[in-house]
């Protein structure tokens, strides 16, 4: 799935139509994408959709933030200061990768060989119009919520122009 985003309000609204995809099961996504280009923009979106009203900051100095919410728990996680995957095992990470946890991670290539599989990957890089989204599945549970989240955004283009 391919999008072009030219607002932040829109980045806000993927992210929560993801959300609401996945109708709250356990998701793991791979946030890619260079710094400043929307990924906590995305997670935030995702959050709000799921419930949480307070303000969502990337957990660039934390690593993790975590939301427990009526569907689950939501751990936020920003590897950018990661120098080794170890450190992850250092800090206690698989205590967060239970069944019922989603994980939103940014920065997933510095946790190689230590996270979980991602269910999708949404890369998010800077285009002459904006941001350019794509998500891609990368399990079978990850197809099932892209499918969903086509359905979902589909629906919203056929509104806007009702």
């Amino acid at each position: 799935m391919l999008l072009i985003v030219q607002e932040t309000s829109v980045m806000e609204a993927i992210g929560g139509a993801l959300a609401k995809a996945s109708e709250g099961n356990q998701l793991t996504v791979a946030l890619i994408g260079v710094l400043g280009v929307g990924k906590t923009t995305f997670s935030r979106g995702f959050l709000r959709a799921r419930g949480y009203v307070g303000i969502v900051r990337s957990p660039t100095f934390t690593l993790v933030e975590s939301y427990d919410l009526p569907f689950g728990s939501i751990y936020h996680f920003d590897l950018y200061r990661l120098t080794d995957p170890e450190e992850l095992e250092w800090l206690g990470v698989r205590d967060y990768f239970s069944p019922e946890a989603t994980l939103l991670i940014e920065w997933p290539e510095r946790g190689v060989g230590i996270l979980p599989n991602p269910d999708l990957c949404v890369e998010i890089k800077y285009c002459e119009k904006g941001r350019r989204v794509t998500c891609e599945a990368e399990t079978l549970h990850g197809v099932a919520v892209l499918e969903s989240l086509e359905r979902i955004v589909s629906l919203r283009k056929l509104l806007e122009f009702a």
